[in-house]
């Protein structure tokens, strides 16, 4: 990269070099008709020659390789449902530049080139937004899979879900989706797929991956022709925060959230605003355990409390093991005591079995 980065400076070096040496030999003569056109020639060559090593690689590599990352993010569909709908906008510009062809100079040439990417930029914003409807119309076995065949489930089938980054990122969206459990369409704002891009372009290596596992799960919704998922343009104005655009969004458009984020859910709550939180979901189809079972955990670490110790389950849910900070490394059989239930998760708190039963000793 640094390679390319220097052959890009001196060429921008030599271009503007012999740009500013005819700039130069152009305008002495103009201006100063008395004086040596050579020594302003060459001092102007030599200035915008630094100036072309220095700015070179901000408005020609630097751009081409933000264009380039920014394309790579974006899924096939999208960059086709995009391309058809310039297209289209291209089409139409075309023909309404008929009439305006006739009108007296400048309005003759300035209003065709306007009107060639007005229609050509709500080309492109509309099909992109309207990606899913474009592919139920081409399509209509996805069509009918989508809408069902019960005309009472029509209303609940067509309702929009806002997707939160976290959800995205988590990944579980994509198997909950295909199970037909989440009805609707999945609706993705614009400013939560930038928030998603600034995660995956971060310069902290974990959350980079993060960020990238988000736009791959978020490629693999839009491929699957089951899941209806549409990024959309929309925006609130005023408001900066994430979070509170998708809180706002949701109370305008009379939506659901689709969250795991323990904040989100509670403020969005606080407003109003139905939460479909995805821990409470997994926490729901979870085994049921009651206070005096027996399991198996392993203890890993040690916790809060003095004497804890700590380990989980294989769905991941916690176990305080009360008295249990000797036991750790170790996979030992333990009774459980209490029930935690929250929306962030379930912790079990217990006790060593041997304890238990100390009497027993």
């Amino acid at each position: 990269m640094k390679t390319t980065v220097l052959i890009f400076r001196f060429l921008g070096l030599i271009v503007f070099a012999v740009s500013g040496y005819y700039l130069g030999d152009l305008l002495v003569p103009l201006f100063m008709p008395a004086a040596g056109v050579l020594p302003y020639a060459i001092g102007a060559a030599v200035i915008f020659g630094l100036i072309g090593f220095l700015v070179m690689p901000y408005i020609t590599l630097y751009p081409i390789n933000a264009i380039r990352t920014s394309l790579s993010n974006i899924s096939v569909p999208t960059l086709l449902s995009a391309l058809a709908g310039l297209v289209i906008g291209l089409v139409i510009a075309a023909l309404a530049s008929l009439p305006f062809s006739s009108l007296p100079a400048p309005f003759s040439s300035v209003i065709p080139s306007i009107s060639a990417v007005l229609f050509g930029y709500l080309g492109v914003v509309i099909a992109v937004s309207r990606q899913g409807e474009l592919r139920d119309l081409i399509s209509p076995s996805r069509r009918a899979h989508r809408t069902g065949t019960h005309t009472s489930n029509k209303a609940g089938q067509e309702k929009s879900i806002l997707i939160d980054t976290s959800v995205i990122i988590d990944g579980r969206i994509a198997d909950i989706a295909r199970t037909g459990f989440i009805p609707g369409s999945l609706l993705i704002p614009r400013f939560v797929l930038n928030e998603l891009q600034y995660i995956a372009d971060s310069a902290e290596s974990m959350r980079r991956q993060r960020g990238r596992r988000g736009m791959e799960v978020l490629s693999d919704l839009q491929k699957d022709r089951s899941i209806n998922t549409t990024i959309a343009d929309i925006d609130v104005e005023g408001v900066r925060e994430v979070d509170e655009k998708l809180i706002m969004l949701a109370r305008q458009m009379q939506v659901p959230i689709l969250t795991n984020d323990y904040n989100l859910n509670r403020v969005a709550e606080l407003q109003g605003v139905q939460v479909l939180n995805i821990n409470d979901l997994a926490n729901a189809v979870k085994s049921i355990l009651l206070p005096g079972e027996n399991l198996l955990v392993n203890v890993i670490q040690e916790g809060k409390e003095q004497g804890q110790g700590v380990g989980y389950l294989d769905d991941g849910t916690m176990v305080v093991v009360e008295e249990g900070r000797g036991y750790i490394g170790k996979e030992i059989e333990v009774s459980v005591t209490k029930v935690l239930q929250t929306a962030a998760g379930r912790m079990i708190f217990s006790k060593p079995e041997r304890i238990n039963n100390s009497g027993k000793k």
